[in-house]
């Protein structure tokens, strides 16, 4: 199982009610994302667990292919560093507590620098040779969804609880494209979140018609240039003049499947790695609860192993 953990902290923070421990630290993410982790985990036993983080969460190699990539988010840009994100200063100040209690549990926290979350999760969905699931809120990695190779999607848009199985036939289905043209079809639509502006004129519908016929984007790319393809003036003229876009835009929507990673210390803890320290957190940051409801969690994984 890989966690998109931000999307989910985000999810948690949004949606948990405002709750603080007793110094006026606000923990209202670090609580949800303990009970989101803890009913997955019962809910799906996975073997394995991997919270896939953000090094970078606007990559500099994506925006100097698409400037606008996810530009709208930025409130500092630094040039040595990944640039500084918008988020909401309590949530911000969660983020260390949120690192320090998966530490302490045990789990795998594993990131890239110079990539983002997506790209770890492409990378270790690609060739795992076991069942896969990909717990995040996000479209995009809708991409990696892969019936063949047992890789599935829990989708979080509507919350942990009323999550949504993606398989191919879901996205097809909702989109009518294939999951493996879900990455041309995102950069032929565009997405206002991520600041991908798409070609103008180019909406689902036409997206999805254009892979219907001609494949993939090299497809739609040749067809462009060929006058007898089976492609109308309108839409050889919106493509044309997007042209640009299209060379570069592909490679900044497709995750990366290939990254170096350290593949060890995924199994997913049977026990805290470090009780008392899981207990002292607990305690003082007002985390009983949770901490105590994904311990029950993890005891009863760990007796299908």
């Amino acid at each position: 199982m890989l966690l998109d953990t931000a999307s989910m902290y985000f999810r948690a923070f949004f949606g948990v009610p405002e709750i603080t421990a007793e110094d006026g630290t606000p923990v209202n993410a670090v609580r949800g994302l303990l009970d989101f982790i803890a009913r997955l985990v019962r809910d799906y036993r996975p073997t394995d667990l991997v919270c896939c983080w953000d090094n970078d969460w606007r990559p500099q190699w994506r925006v100097d292919l698409v400037p606008s990539y996810k530009a709208h988010r930025v409130v500092e840009e630094v040039e040595t560093a990944p640039d500084v994100e918008e988020v909401p200063d309590p949530l911000q100040r969660q983020v260390p507590l949120i690192l320090e209690v998966l530490e302490a549990f045990g789990i795998s926290v594993l990131g890239a620098d110079g990539y983002e979350a997506d790209d770890v999760i492409g990378t270790l969905a690609t060739g795992a040779g076991r069942p896969v699931d990909i717990v995040t809120g996000d479209r995009d990695l809708f991409q990696l969804v892969d019936d063949d190779a047992q890789v599935r999607v829990l989708y979080i848009a509507r919350g942990v609880g009323k999550h949504e199985l993606v398989t191919n036939d879901w996205v097809r289905g909702k989109y009518g494209v294939d999951a493996r043209q879900y990455a041309d079809f995102a950069t032929l639509r565009g997405d206002t979140s991520d600041g991908l502006p798409g070609v103008a004129g180019v909406g689902e519908k036409t997206a999805a018609t254009l892979l219907g016929r001609f494949g993939d984007m090299d497809g739609i790319l040749a067809a462009v240039q060929d006058p007898e393809a089976d492609l109308g003036p309108g839409p050889r003229a919106k493509l044309r003049a997007a042209g640009d876009y299209l060379e570069v835009a592909p490679t900044v929507v497709a995750v990366a499947r290939d990254l170096d990673l350290d593949r060890t210390g995924s199994a997913l803890p049977r026990t805290p790695a470090d009780p008392e320290r899981v207990l002292a957190l607990a305690r003082r940051y007002n985390l009983e609860g949770p901490a105590q409801r994904l311990v029950e969690a993890l005891s009863l994984a760990a007796t299908d192993a």
